[in-house]
């Protein structure tokens, strides 16, 4: 049987007191199978971490349980800097193809991870070709690092990864508003098996995050790369930016056969040495704090899906308005899947598809022209939608993404 020791300490001359508490029912304690300090002067122990982590969002990540995809489930062909499943992009420069999906493979907790599959393979990469999936953060969210001063705070990063090869994946913090890095490798030690991994960065004492919504905080995860960011060494203390070491600790090489594949779930940002138990949100928190970034408003394969309510602003164009469900980050661009997806209803017509369709927008809404109808009367009251579609085939999206 296991003993528990208490010990004084050698220069102290007060006296600790554990108190029972008021209770008629037994208790128990279970302490932690390492060594540890449980609770200290500091606030990176392990026990005032787990306490801290429980007040409030702690969770720097949006979407890391992979649980939103607004765009859809399957990116084949997924090009540099495009965006998949929500919030998560992929950068990919002549290094082979890649098919992106939301998949429902997951560790026990998890009910979908982001998954990239090699479908096109490149097993002789060039000096600048690179392979890597990322999250952007606005440098608003980010004040709480105390990042460029004196008391700047320890960040961990925890995520569940699985890959059908063994290797090592350098996973970086990129500064992008002061062009400084931080980063570290994990090693999948088993192929083909979930295996939760955590790094722990420390705080950086030079260049603050600019207070504003733009990107301050580029998280990378390197999967393959050629010479020219592979070259250096991996840089585990904080250092201005050099080409060289953003990927020299990745050993994966995920483009060399199509039979490569390589998911993460589950994963989490947070301040602190310690990484703790996952943050679950509720889906409707999570595509809440999606949106800010990227709106997409998505016909129904059986059911009318009216827009709005709007009104002939001359003979052949309609006005109306649409109001977003979060306020964006900044002004969105505006995309369709086509003006004859739209229709308006007409006392003479019936239901009638536009040829035309553009979007004047704000922070929190947006204007709909949708023109070349048929001949009506200005000022008249009309409404608007879009036309039913199988498997998201039609729609409109507002992008304001980082």
């Amino acid at each position: 049987m296991s003993k528990v020791k208490i010990a004084g300490h050698a220069s102290g001359s007060g006296t600790l007191t554990i108190q029972a508490p008021d209770t008629s029912s037994s208790r128990t304690i279970t302490l932690p199978d390492s060594t540890d300090t449980l609770i200290g002067a500091a606030t990176t122990d392990a026990l005032t971490t787990r306490i801290n982590a429980t007040g409030g969002r702690k969770n720097m990540v949006i979407n890391g349980a992979m649980q939103v995809s607004q765009r859809g489930t399957s990116f084949a062909a997924i090009g540099n800097g495009d965006y998949s499943l929500d919030r998560w992009g992929n950068s990919n420069a002549n290094i082979g193809v890649y098919t992106v999906t939301q998949d429902s493979d997951a560790p026990d907790g998890f009910a979908n991870s982001y998954k990239v599959d090699c479908t096109t393979a490149d097993a002789s990469p060039t000096g600048a070709d690179y392979l890597f999936i990322f999250q952007k953060i606005e440098g608003q969210d980010l004040q709480c690092w105390k990042k460029g001063t004196a008391s700047a705070e320890s960040i961990t990063l925890s995520f569940w990864v699985k890959s059908n090869k063994t290797g090592d994946i350098q996973t970086n913090l990129y500064d992008t508003d002061n062009t400084r890095i931080i980063g570290n490798t994990i090693t999948i030690n088993s192929a083909g098996t979930w295996e939760q991994k955590s790094l722990t960065f420390a705080g950086d004492t030079t260049g603050a995050f600019t207070n504003d919504t733009n990107d301050s905080l580029k998280i990378e995860w390197w999967l393959d790369a050629g010479s020219s960011y592979s070259s250096g060494s991996v840089p585990t203390s904080w250092e201005a930016v050099a080409t060289g070491d953003r990927a020299a600790g990745t050993t994966l090489a995920l483009a060399d056969s199509t039979s490569n594949y390589l998911n993460i779930t589950g994963v989490q940002l947070e301040l602190g040495t310690a990484a703790t138990d996952f943050e679950y949100r509720s889906y409707g928190e999570e595509l809440a704090l999606c949106q800010r970034y990227y709106e997409r408003f998505v016909a129904d394969a059986s059911v009318e899906m009216l827009i709005g309510i709007g009104f002939n602003y001359s003979a052949t164009t309609v006005f109306t308005n649409y109001p977003f469900k979060q306020v964006k980050r900044v002004i969105p661009t505006f995309t369709s899947s086509g003006a004859s997806h739209f229709e308006r209803l007409t006392p003479s017509v019936g239901w009638e598809a536009a040829s035309t369709i553009s979007a004047v927008a704000n922070l929190v809404s947006a204007r709909l022209n949708i023109a070349n109808f048929a001949s009506q009367t200005a000022g008249d009251a009309t409404e608007v939608r879009i036309t039913t579609a199988a498997a998201g085939a039609h729609w409109f999206a507002y992008d304001a993404e980082l």
